[in-house]
């Protein structure tokens, strides 16, 4: 157990020489990655102050770690200053130097000496057929890993697709049985952060929020946080505009992908996935899948790798708020924008001629017209 675990993160952000200046700056710069008002600063200065920072338990089942890789290059805040100031990580099989029975050891003395008091956080899924024997770690299965650890924690993180909702290893015909976690694990409060992987400062600024505010942030019918997953990508594409045009990228590399038209025809996924990708963005607001010329697939929905081709529009799903295919939304949008043209021309005629009949008619002063 790490002897700073329960200072708070201010106590070692000085210890680290950080001055007061600096730490009012780190709040700041905090608070703005979850999207809170300048109001709510103070709030996350106090509980940066006073708060102890949190045990996490870093659970790793059926997955191929690029949740980790996207968790490590946050940009704001940085890992960096989520591991070492923030909560005190005593379990992470990947980013830990100790393995074998002495990590295990450190495992089950926390979930003994600090019942409810720690959170768990899950990277993968675990296999439940033939006794979970796909997937072991110190000689147990992760399914009874999993379990145990979860029985006391405090509140469990699901990062990324495989843990919030099985990703590949549950496509179809899954064959180890791999089940996400909120289906194993049912007397817990859970968090689904899901994306394949799920965007670094997404994942940063939920535990960010957890630490400040002592509580799980507002999630959706689904368990996932609202900020980051209230909007679908779709709301805030730059290509939106051309999906309303009508305009449609037809084949790769054609004039409407060359000109940044909308991809929807190519197979993307981003009327119907929500996520922020299109908000924050990836590698530090860089770019994102659709501002690289790449549709959407879906990653951050359940089932998105059965719910393919990802280069084939899918025609049978029902886009919310669209009850018509893009073809007929082009068709309409231009019949609509022919019949505005002539309304306007229309009204304007009207305007014009009731003006001129004013005039006309207008009589001589004194005269009452009968």
């Amino acid at each position: 157990m790490n002897n700073l675990s329960f200072l708070s993160t201010y106590d070692v952000l000085r210890q680290h020489g950080v001055d007061r200046r600096d730490f009012l700056r780190f709040c700041v710069t905090t608070a703005a990655a979850m999207g809170l008002e300048a109001s709510m600063v103070p709030t996350v200065v106090a509980a940066m102050e006073t708060k102890p920072r949190i045990p996490v338990i870093w659970l790793h089942g059926l997955e191929c770690t690029c949740c980790s890789e996207s968790f490590i290059r946050s940009s704001h805040p940085i890992a960096q200053d989520i591991i070492l100031n923030m909560i005190s990580l005593d379990y992470d099989d990947t980013l830990q130097a100790a393995a074998g029975f002495q990590v295990e050891a450190i495992r089950k003395k926390l979930i003994k000496d600090h019942p409810g008091g720690y959170l768990l956080a899950v990277e993968g899924n675990a296999p439940t057929k033939d006794g979970g024997v796909y997937c072991t770690v110190g000689g147990d299965t992760f399914l009874n890993v999993l379990k145990e650890t979860a029985e006391h924690a405090k509140a469990i993180v699901a990062w990324g697709s495989c843990a919030s909702n099985g990703c590949v290893q549950a496509a179809h015909p899954n064959p180890t049985g791999a089940m996400p976690v909120h289906k194993l694990i049912t007397d817990k409060p859970i968090i689904n952060v899901p994306g394949c992987p799920p965007i670094a400062e997404v994942m940063t600024g939920v535990l960010t929020y957890i630490l400040t505010f002592d509580a799980l942030p507002e999630l959706d019918r689904i368990g996932r946080p609202k900020m980051f997953y209230g909007q679908r990508i779709h709301d805030k594409c730059y290509r939106r505009a051309f999906f309303d045009a009508g305009q449609f990228v037809e084949s790769w590399d054609d004039d409407g992908a060359r000109k940044g038209w909308c991809l929807y025809k190519m197979g993307c996924r981003g009327p119907t996935t929500y996520n922020s990708c299109s908000t924050f963005k990836w590698n530090n607001g860089v770019s994102f899948p659709i501002g690289s010329g790449h549709g959407c697939i879906g990653c951050s929905e359940a089932g998105f790798w059965d719910n393919g081709p990802f280069y084939q529009r899918l025609s049978n799903v029902v886009v919310p708020g669209i009850d018509a295919t893009p073809n007929t939304i082009g068709e309409v949008l231009g019949a609509a924008a022919v019949i505005g043209v002539g309304s306007h021309l229309v009204s304007t005629v009207v305007r014009q001629n009731a003006r001129k009949v004013h005039v006309d008619d207008t009589p001589p002063s004194g005269d009452k017209g009968e």
